[in-house]
């Protein structure tokens, strides 16, 4: 407690306000695009925010309704209805406990820094290029199109005033976060002159009441299970994703770790409650997280006065809230991307691999077609054949022949299914003498294939009539060999001790 200064107060707390506006628009239209009303999208805001802010693994990131969940949902509440909605986010959330409980969370330090580039960037621009669906409307024929000319050029004025108060407030005074500045200055500034623009109440009304417990209205029974499940699935790992992906980044930003199980497991208990009380479910929201950390709020707090403001908006607040210019909430949030997007990237070409090059583009480009977890998943696919491959090229011997008139081949990298090949390639056992010695001192023996390899290439020897001696390897090597373990020479003092990868170990 000794931490919680005045200053602290005060940051987490107007941090979590400007939060709290930001999430109303985007709430109300991820419960519009999954086909549900804005009360379903801004309760799960509330829910999901105050739960893994308050018991999450991450302080200062910010969870609620997310548009990466709503376009899986659609499918679902098109065909089945609400009710089976809530069965799958309960669900989902389970799911995510289950994933928790097993500890899967650390796998997310394994994905590659050229994947999470693309990932920020391709969810910056994602954010980015949403925004502009504020900048339409529905015609007389129900066809969507621009605004009119004026109705647009205000809109972008509005947008272009609260860019420029975020970014000079702070050369002013940082007493207050620039964002909030912004909002407040522009909602004012267009009430008292009276400037007739979009609002949050044209998205939708925002007001109501507490949301109520009410298990899901669907039969307990096999068919249900076969609904929901595929959807609850890639839900469950949609939003475990964008959660510790989002986790991850922030870490960087802060200098700090947050903890992947523990986040996981909050997750879960946030979506099950949800589900339970009328909500869509959610996860980790980079714009918001942003606009938090960036505030300087690192602290639980933020994420908590955050949920508990958005409720009183609900409960007390709709009609002032209803009034503030929707152009004022898309200037923050460009501002969010430019803030989000990694403009360092451009630098790198030319001076990175070219295959990192190439997942950082096709990570952003697949999130902005299709999705993040298939982006992410694509790319981590991508870099792992890329290591392979570079791994499988580094396979090489130096050879020489030792007093006895032997033939030496001391061995070196890394033996495993991408290089068998090249391991191959490296010995000549027609031009080799009787007598030849393969060296594992400066190599690892991976995987089930990397045995096969060497139990082939015995056979090549035994079939000259040549023998083959294989020191300094593993025990785990020497247990699994199979034609050619009667090649080995152990030495017990020097072989080295790894394990191998391989069904029959396991």
């Amino acid at each position: 407690m000794s931490s919680v200064t005045p200053t602290y107060l005060k940051t987490n707390l107007l941090s979590g306000l400007t939060v709290a506006l930001a999430l109303v628009p985007e709430a109300i239209a991820f419960g519009l695009i999954a086909h549900m009303s804005p009360l379903t999208g801004l309760y799960a805001a509330v829910l999901v925010a105050f739960i893994t802010s308050a018991f999450g693994g991450r302080p200062g990131m910010v969870s609620a309704a997310a548009g990466s969940l709503a376009v899986v949902m659609v499918a679902l509440v098109v065909q089945h209805g609400a009710q089976y909605l809530f069965a799958a986010v309960v669900l989902m959330g389970v799911l995510q406990l289950l994933f928790a409980a097993a500890r899967l969370g650390k796998f997310i330090r394994m994905v590659p820094h050229p994947v999470m580039l693309g990932f920020v960037n391709g969810l910056a621009l994602l954010i980015f290029l949403a925004q502009f669906n504020h900048f339409k409307q529905a015609g007389p024929d129900g066809v969507v199109r621009w605004m009119p000319g004026p109705e647009l050029a205000t809109m972008f004025g509005i947008v272009a005033v609260t860019v420029a108060l975020i970014y000079l407030v702070p050369r002013l005074t940082k007493a207050v976060p620039s964002t909030l500045v912004g909002i407040l200055v522009v909602s004012v500034g267009c009430s008292l002159l009276g400037i007739d623009t979009k609002t949050v109440g044209d998205l939708g009304s925002i007001a109501g009441g507490l949301p109520s417990f009410a298990i899901p209205d669907v039969p307990f029974n096999l068919e249900t299970l076969r609904i929901v499940f595929p959807y609850s699935l890639v839900l469950a790992g949609v939003g475990l994703i964008e959660s510790l992906l989002t986790l991850t980044l922030i870490d960087e930003i802060t200098d700090t770790r947050g903890q992947p199980n523990r986040e996981s497991l909050a997750l879960g208990a946030a979506n099950v409650v949800t589900g339970l009380f009328g909500g869509m479910g959610g996860c980790a929201l980079i714009g918001q997280s942003m606009i938090n950390v960036n505030s300087g709020a690192t602290g639980r707090l933020s994420g908590i006065a955050a949920a508990l403001f958005l409720l009183a908006f609900i409960l007390f607040g709709s009609s002032w809230i209803e009034a503030i210019p929707l152009a004022a909430l898309v200037g923050v949030m460009f501002v969010v991307c430019e803030k989000t997007f990694e403009w360092g990237t451009f630098r790198l070409f030319g001076k990175v691999p070219r295959a990192d090059a190439f997942v950082i583009v096709l990570v952003a480009g697949i999130t902005l077609v299709f999705d993040l977890a298939v982006a992410v998943i694509a790319g981590v696919i991508v870099s792992a054949l890329v290591f392979a491959w570079q791994h499988a090229k580094q396979v090489g011997a130096r050879s020489s022949l030792d007093a006895n008139g032997w033939k030496v081949y001391e061995l070196e990298g890394t033996l495993f299914f991408a290089s068998v090949t090249a391991f191959q390639n490296v010995f000549a056992p027609k031009d080799d003498p009787q007598d030849v010695v393969i060296d594992f001192l400066r190599a690892r023996v991976v995987d089930h294939s990397a045995i096969q390899a060497i139990d082939a290439l015995s056979d090549r020897y035994r079939a000259l009539g040549k023998r083959l001696h294989l020191r300094h390897l593993s025990p785990d090597c020497r247990e699994l060999l199979g034609k050619a373990q009667d090649m080995i020479e152990v030495n017990v003092m020097e072989d080295p001790r790894y394990r191998v990868a391989d069904d029959k170990l396991a």
